[in-house]
């Protein structure tokens, strides 16, 4: 009996030892913003049902999920903290490299993140 589950253990912890990340696409109107969500603790199920599914009402939201972030961010909040929950993430933004003037403060004071140029 105990090596029935012994497989399933295995899945488990190989599950979390797997990279996990996912690209945001949405478009509005005036609006066109990518960025890419890089898990670092947050269970795996709810950081794909969760935090790369958002809610934003008026936009077309694209989701990629990839095993890491790809390269041309122009900043990346690393280590992001979520708001009240033990978890943590690293934002990649791509786009438009003058969002770094309020996206750097509201990483390094809300998020409580290091704001990076790659």
């Amino acid at each position: 009996m105990r090596l029935m589950g012994l497989p399933l253990l295995l899945a488990l912890c190989s599950g979390e030892a797997l990279a996990q990340a996912c690209v945001v696409h949405s478009t509005a109107e005036r609006l066109d913003v990518k960025v890419c969500q890089q898990n670092r603790n947050i269970p795996e199920k709810l950081f794909a049902d969760g935090f790369c599914q958002p809610n934003l009402p008026g936009q077309k939201v694209e989701v990629q999920y990839v095993d890491q972030c790809p390269s041309g961010a122009f900043g990346v909040c690393s280590d992001a903290q979520v708001a009240n929950m033990p978890y943590k993430q690293d934002i990649h933004y791509y786009g438009v490299a003058t969002d770094a003037a309020y996206l750097k403060p509201f990483c390094e004071t809300k998020s409580q993140g290091t704001w990076l140029k790659p």
